[in-house]
């Protein structure tokens, strides 16, 4: 056996471990804390995505302003090694492309999904070719993900869900579909991540004394709240026990819920916690979350 397939080996049974004990029905205990570390030197960092292709993560980067609505043409997307080295900062935009305030990151494949106040942006990562979709009535797009071929994204000041299709609309002549799924229904929806059967999770963000909650939603159908209202969400990643990751900028915490316990908290005294990014690794799940006012990048790292 080669060292390659040794460590290949090795690697597959940590994970079939780690998920064993993240099976349905697993006590909330068992996922704790092993490690925190942190990584600097960003300017305000709203978002982290993982790209398992080429093992690397795409932060979305406001520049050295903290004015999330600001059309400034100071934001950009830097790539990240997996232990927080900066590999190149700026790496999008190229050349004749502009972010303002780039905010939720999505990576699939080649591409790379990131909303930008009232529009949303797909840049091929090979050749850093980027195209912008403005998006009416959207005012503040925050998070974006991609399901079954649409995609989603989020406007948390409108309060509205919108949907975009096709979701990769890089070298669409036409233009794409753009259906408004909800509006005002007093979610005030940040975070996103796709859910099962075909539903769509998301955690709202509104303010301290308005807290939000975490919420389902299936096309066709009104949204359902499934927790208590917790405070002020932003970042939301799915388990694949169903058990659900977020962040919390009322507790600066970043947390792990499931219906029969609630809510756990499992890292602490954050400023602004915000999108989220998390993978598998030997040693269970790394999170990844970016800390939007101190501009760092904390590596949370959890297991059994």
């Amino acid at each position: 056996m080669t060292r390659e397939s040794s460590f290949t080996l090795a690697f597959s049974m940590c994970l079939v471990i780690f998920q064993m004990t993240m099976a349905p029905g697993a006590p909330a205990k068992e996922l704790k804390v092993l490690s925190e570390q942190t990584a600097t030197g960003f300017g305000h960092v709203e978002s982290v995505a993982y790209d398992p292709k080429n093992k690397v993560l795409y932060t979305s980067d406001f520049g050295p302003d903290l004015k999330p609505a600001d059309k400034d043409a100071k934001g950009k997307i830097t790539k990240v090694s997996l232990d927080g080295k900066i590999l190149e900062d700026g790496f999008l935009p190229a050349k004749g492309q502009t972010l303002d305030k780039p905010k939720g990151i999505w990576v699939s494949g080649n591409r790379l999904w990131v909303t930008d106040i009232d529009s949303v942006w797909v840049f091929d990562l090979k050749t850093k070719k980027g195209k912008k979709l403005d998006l009416p009535d959207v005012t503040f797009a925050n998070d974006v993900t991609v399901m079954a071929d649409a995609l989603y994204v989020s406007d948390n000041r409108s309060d509205q869900l919108v949907r975009i299709e096709p979701a990769d609309f890089l070298e669409s002549k036409a233009a794409p579909k753009i259906t408004v799924l909800f509006r005002e229904k007093s979610i005030n929806p940040n975070g996103i991540y796709p859910g099962k059967d075909g539903a769509l999770l998301m955690v709202g963000f509104k303010g301290k004394d308005d807290p939000r909650g975490i919420y389902s939603v299936v096309p066709g159908k009104e949204p359902e709240l499934l927790s208590d209202k917790i405070g002020m969400l932003d970042g939301l990643y799915a388990m694949s026990n169903g058990d659900l990751l977020a962040t919390d900028w009322m507790t600066g915490s970043l947390f792990q819920w499931n219906k029969a316990m609630g809510v756990k908290k499992l890292a602490t005294d954050f400023k602004g916690p915000a999108d989220l990014c998390a993978f598998p690794n030997a040693k269970g799940l790394m999170v990844v979350v970016p800390d939007l006012v101190k501009g760092e990048l904390r590596f949370v790292q959890l297991g059994k």
